[in-house]
């Protein structure tokens, strides 16, 4: 807690663009504001989830103009480089004119002019890496950053005092228990906020031989709003029993949706992962072959080698088969199923929030 002798820190956010660094970005600014009477201020893009997510949670939100470096056309390439001394004077003006104590950077396209400007103006600045490959903004910082907090134990090598401290995930995830032995077995297909596109091909016509494989099985697959109503038509011309398949647009409380199911098959983004850790939910893990510097097979590998998850890349999904046979095989075999689970427990991180606010003041309190 902040003594009554220590003024508020003022603290930048930089970053954001998805969800999977906003959210745990602003876990991280409720934690500072409530704990440590923090000032906050965020940077971030138009373009990008804080646009909306931001001012929406109650704090103030500049823009600046930057765009992608990594994995885009030469022209965009280009056009992001010729932004960048701008952004980085912007960010400079901005962390002067708010008078930060220390810049916290989340990843995203504004997390890299605003760590750089931090840097230049001698601000102490800490990272933030929610996977297992850092992305770009943070690889070109993390040597020059006063500390870093990671999810993932091999991301912790690119960056200076890296602690793994996890992602911040909400607290009725690691209340989850798991469901009664003698539950019917269900599988949780989840594509994220919108979907995944594979999933909602590949699945409805696997879905009548896997139905009649696992007696009393029951699917729930979110599908994403834009593809809810295709979706659900091709599972119902798959002549699966539609008493024990229902598609979803978008899922509410996901915690209860994840406490409910034996088995979740869904992409390895950061965020996912560390609520199936948190949840101690057994999974299928499928990375979206086109995220940046293929972190997705990262995150899932950690998984993989820690007993947690199986993994099947998109590539190999030329054969549907191999999906088929991997979900039976699963789902078949309570006892691997009871083993991932605990062993998904091991991955989870609790108190998170509270341990990368509480770094972040102490690098405020050592600045000289």
């Amino acid at each position: 807690m902040t003594g009554s002798n220590l003024k508020a820190p003022r603290i930048i956010i930089a970053g954001g663009g998805t969800g999977g660094h906003i959210i745990p970005a602003l876990a991280v600014a409720r934690e500072l504001v409530a704990s440590h009477n923090a000032e906050i201020l965020f940077i971030g893009t138009a373009r990008g989830m804080e646009s909306r997510m931001v001012p929406a949670a109650g704090f103030e939100l500049e823009l600046i103009e930057v765009g992608p470096l990594n994995q885009v056309s030469l022209a965009t390439r280009i056009r992001t480089l010729a932004q960048l001394p701008l952004s980085l004077l912007t960010c400079s003006r901005i962390i002067r004119d708010f008078r930060a104590d220390a810049v916290f950077g989340v990843g995203g396209y504004a997390s890299g002019p605003a760590m750089g400007a931090a840097i230049l103006r001698r601000v102490p600045a800490m990272a933030f890496e929610p996977n297992a490959v850092p992305g770009m903004a943070n690889r070109l910082v993390g040597r020059w950053v006063q500390a870093a907090a990671v999810n993932f134990p091999p991301a912790a090598k690119w960056f200076r005092n890296a602690e793994v401290t996890g992602i911040p995930v909400r607290q009725e995830f690691f209340a989850l228990i798991s469901p009664p032995a003698d539950a019917a077995p269900h599988l949780l297909i989840f594509g994220g906020s919108q979907g995944a596109r594979i999933f909602n091909t590949l699945m409805p016509p696997l879905a009548p031989a896997l139905l009649e494989a696992i007696p009393g099985l029951t699917i729930l697959h979110q599908a994403g709003a834009r593809h809810a109503e295709s979706t659900h038509a091709a599972y119902k011309a798959s002549g699966a029993d539609p008493t024990r398949w229902r598609v979803e647009a978008f899922l509410e409380n996901m915690a209860e949706r994840f406490q409910a199911a034996q088995l979740v098959m869904a992409r390895s983004g950061a965020s996912t992962v560390a609520e199936l850790a948190a949840a101690g939910k057994p999974s299928l893990l499928i990375p979206f072959a086109a995220a940046a510097d293929d972190h997705q097979r990262s995150n899932a590998e950690v998984m993989v080698r820690a007993g947690a998850a199986a993994m099947i890349e998109e590539r190999q999904l030329i054969q549907p088969e191999l999906l088929s046979e991997t979900l039976r095989t699963l789902l078949s075999d309570p006892a691997r199923l009871h083993s991932m689970a605990a062993q998904a427990r091991t991955q989870a991180h609790l108190g998170a929030a509270e341990r990368i606010a509480d770094r972040l003041v102490q690098i405020v309190r050592a600045k000289p």
